[in-house]
């Protein structure tokens, strides 16, 4: 596993569309999504306007590093592996971010982007696979979704519910029809980690027949909170 980047507050710098403020570089396995079980690198900018209640990365809120989209391809490139998933934080409330994750493309990468639905994905290269959170009343963000974006998905796209109590699967479940989610991408549903059980969340999937796919998050399965993994 790469060390993460040590994190510095400083100014930003004059040239910041061919920059990014990054708080880590890191291979592990994605633990979640379509790709759930690749070794990918893991780009993690830093700055969210968000504050689930559920986060596990408020780390990334602040600090970071400011690096040039080419050092970071260099980063990646070094660890040797095909998957790349940028996230953050929110990674689109950096400029620049559009920037770093068309550079990935071109540089042959099988590239997604972990968002959580509060900005606009339209700017997104479409090679990009959009992995979109649209955010559950349980997560004390709710009212931060922008559900404009969800005209802009398709089928290599993914929306993924973080479920935190049988409240939050009705009104996701509500959700998925009102907006035919199943109809324009794939629909995961995750359980919050500690607070909803995993078989809870099975059980009424399998209920209620629902077009979704359930996912647990296979890193903290295996590593826990461990940061970096």
């Amino acid at each position: 596993m790469a060390k993460p980047l040590k994190r510095v507050d400083d100014a930003p710098p004059a040239d910041e569309a061919v920059r990014v403020r990054i708080t880590e570089i890191f291979l592990s396995l994605q633990g979640e999504s379509r790709s759930a079980g690749w070794p990918t690198v893991f780009v993690r900018l830093t700055g969210c306007p968000l504050r689930c209640q559920y986060c596990d990365t408020a780390y990334a809120f602040t600090g970071g590093e400011w690096m040039d989209i080419e050092a970071v391809v260099d980063a990646v490139t070094g660890l040797g592996v095909q998957h790349v998933c940028v996230t953050g934080g929110e990674p689109l409330a950096q400029k620049s971010c559009l920037a770093l994750l068309t550079r990935l493309c071109d540089a042959g990468y099988e590239v997604s982007l972990e968002t959580s639905g509060a900005r606009d994905v339209a700017p997104v290269d479409p090679r990009v696979i959009r992995v979109m959170d649209l955010k559950t009343p349980g997560s004390g963000e709710v009212e931060r979704n922008l559900y404009a974006n969800i005209a802009h998905l398709g089928e290599r796209d993914q929306v993924k519910f973080v479920i935190c109590s049988r409240e939050d699967y009705d009104w996701a479940k509500r959700k998925v029809v009102e907006f035919e989610l199943a109809r324009r991408c794939e629909v995961l549903f995750s359980p919050s980690f500690g607070q909803l059980a995993p078989r809870d969340l099975a059980d009424w999937i399998v209920a209620d027949r629902l077009p979704v796919r359930f996912q647990v998050q296979l890193h903290k399965l295996l590593w826990g909170d461990e940061p970096g993994r």
